[in-house]
This record gives C-alpha cells, sequence and structure tokens, in this order.
C-alpha cells in the first residue's frame, strides 16, 4: 500500500514539475520579447494579402533576433478597416496595414499617396516618386504630425470597378451606389454614381442585398478572394486608377523606443515583404482573374472612344482639387506633375 502511495505520489510530484516547466517555458518565451507589437491589417483570414502579412510579422520576428514579437490581428479583429489610422495614433495597435481611402478626412494627403485617378502605372516611377524625386520626406513629415511613422510603400495592381449589371455605356454609372472610398468615390460621383464608403468585408453582403449595385477592390485579387463575383457578374474595363499604393504605418512612441539596429531590421522586413508583395500581386492578379471568369464574370462592352473621354475627364480635376485639400497633398501633387 505504501508503495502505490509513494508511487501515486511520484507521480503527482512529476506532472507539477512539467506543469511548471511548461509554464517556466512560457515565461521565458514571453520574456524573450523585448516588445510586443499588435499588427492590424485589412483582410480577412485565409485571403492572399492576410498570409503575406502574417509572413511580415514573422520576417520582423526573424529579422530582430526575437526582440519584437508580432501579433496580426485580421480584418475586424478588435479594429475595423476604418479605424487602423486612429489606433495605430493613438497606440491601441502599434503597427497598421491601412487602406489610406478609408480615412481620408483625417488625412488627405493620403489619398495623393495611395495615386489618383490618371496618374502613372509605370511601378519604377512610382517607387522614383517616393525614393528619388522627394515624396518619402514629405509624407514622413505629414504623417510624423499624427505620430506615425511610414515604413515602406508596397504597390498592388491597378483598381478596377465590379458592377451587377453591364456597363454598355458611361451613361450607365448614372445613379449606381457603388462602394468607392475617397478619390475612387469623388471619381465615380463625377460620372454620376453615388459612392458608399465600406470596409472590404463588407463588400459582399452589400452587394447580394441590394446596398449597393458595385464595388471597387483594393485590385483583382480582391474581388477574387471576397468571392463578389458570385453577386455581381461584370468588370469594367478601364482602371480607377492604374496602380495603387498603400501605406505601412508604426506608432512613433512604439517606434522612437527601438534601438537603430532594430529600426533597421523592422524596415528590411517591410522592403523584403513589399518587393514579395509586388511579385506575388502580378501572379495573382493573372489567376484571379482566370478564376472569376470560370465562375461566371464577365467584362462590360468595350467602352467607345468618347466614353474613354469622359473617363479621362472624370479624373483630371481631382488633382486640383486634392492639391487644395492641405499643403502636404499640393506638395505631392506639385512633385506629381513635374513628372
Amino acid at each position: 500500500m505504501l508503495k502505490k502511495l509513494l508511487g501515486a505520489t511520484s507521480k503527482i510530484l512529476c506532472s507539477a514539475l512539467l506543469i511548471g516547466l511548461s509554464f517556466g517555458i512560457a515565461a521565458n518565451d514571453a520574456s524573450a520579447a523585448k516588445y510586443n507589437w499588435r499588427f492590424a491589417n485589412l483582410y480577412g483570414r485565409g485571403t492572399a494579402f492576410g498570409a503575406l502579412y502574417e509572413q511580415l510579422g514573422r520576417d520582423i520576428e526573424r529579422l530582430s533576433n526575437g526582440e519584437i514579437k508580432v501579433q496580426v490581428l485580421y480584418s475586424g479583429e478588435g479594429v475595423g478597416t476604418s479605424g487602423l489610422f486612429g489606433a495605430a495614433k493613438s497606440g491601441l495597435i502599434t503597427m497598421a496595414a491601412s487602406f489610406q481611402s478609408m480615412h481620408a478626412g483625417e488625412f488627405p494627403a493620403g489619398i495623393v499617396e495611395i495615386g489618383l485617378p490618371g496618374g502613372t502605372d509605370d511601378t519604377d516611377e512610382l517607387y522614383s516618386l517616393f525614393h528619388e524625386k522627394g515624396w518619402n520626406p514629405i509624407l514622413q513629415k505629414a504623417y510624423g504630425e499624427h505620430g506615425l511613422v511610414p515604413l515602406e510603400q508596397y504597390i498592388q495592381p491597378p483598381v478596377y470597378v465590379l458592377t451587377k449589371t453591364p456597363i454598355n455605356s458611361i451613361e450607365d454609372f448614372k445613379g449606381l451606389k457603388i462602394r468607392a472610398p475617397g478619390a475612387y468615390g469623388k471619381f465615380l460621383r463625377n460620372l454620376g454614381a453615388s459612392p458608399v464608403s465600406l470596409a472590404w468585408g463588407e463588400i459582399y453582403t452589400s452587394l447580394a442585398t441590394g446596398v449597393i449595385d458595385g464595388a471597387i477592390g483594393s485590385n483583382m485579387i480582391d474581388h477574387r478572394d471576397g468571392n463578389h463575383v458570385e453577386v455581381a457578374t461584370y468588370m469594367y474595363p478601364l482602371p480607377l486608377a492604374g496602380a495603387q499604393v498603400l501605406s505601412m504605418l508604426v506608432n512613433q512612441k512604439a517606434w522612437n523606443k527601438l534601438s537603430d539596429d532594430l529600426k533597421t531590421a523592422v524596415m528590411e522586413a517591410t522592403v523584403l515583404h513589399a518587393k514579395n508583395q509586388l511579385e506575388k500581386s502580378r501572379e495573382w492578379e493573372a489567376e484571379a482573374v482566370a478564376e472569376m471568369q470560370e465562375k461566371g464574370m464577365k467584362w462590360s462592352p468595350e467602352p467607345s472612344e468618347s466614353d474613354k473621354l469622359a473617363w479621362k475627364k472624370a479624373g483630371e480635376t481631382l488633382w486640383d482639387e486634392y492639391a487644395a485639400a492641405d499643403k502636404y497633398s499640393k506638395q505631392l501633387i506639385d512633385i506629381l506633375k513635374k513628372n
């Protein structure tokens, strides 16, 4: 009997020791990270871009030798798409992959940064604007006034509008309710449409229930990942913008706590991410179009020359309008007009 009791006691002590060791290991893992960052992005779980942001988090951890631990938050997990800018600014989250059109009123220069209709679709030219022609210093100062630090920008493919009914003529846009935040919404308003500002995750349901008649995505991949062609079939052939540049932001106070080596590590991770995202985006865009066509997506008829002219004119007024919005927007557009 005594042997049984001793045996049972021994097992209990071993179990307790193992539990204690487990907690000790977990505590050591937690303490290994000097900084714990919460990084929120635009996309839901299971999406192509969502997976890339997961990888970015891992790259920051790897290049910082584990000193920065990154918790990736997907769309709607604590912070909605429209709240990313404010959450990063306040420190509620440390880092944000934001969509500038969702906080245009608070940061108008972001609408110029993302790419106005009529802007270049040449990725080399876009890179040059930021790194060689003066956009980065302007944006660093503009974001800095909001307590934010911009990291490497990432470039996405053209922006297209998907509608529930075919656009046979530019006149068909009149009266349509289209999810199109920021400058995209103003552009479509110039064509007679009624823009609506919605988060990406709300597009499918809003199309299905008739709240909206069409929507833009950040790119074709967004439309594919959101299964939008199940509820809207027609893609208009002309892009609203030939390319889109999205921002990556870090809370300034959190950034200033980092050593120079850790700042370099984070920048290296985002540069790697931006390059990978651009390469993947081109590949995924072709795949997305093919997959959507298999599911029934159709292109609206090729626009007439007069429709193309009207499309161009709809964007021409926006540059001057946004230049008047604030001093940083004007500085960015002045550079844009020279190139």
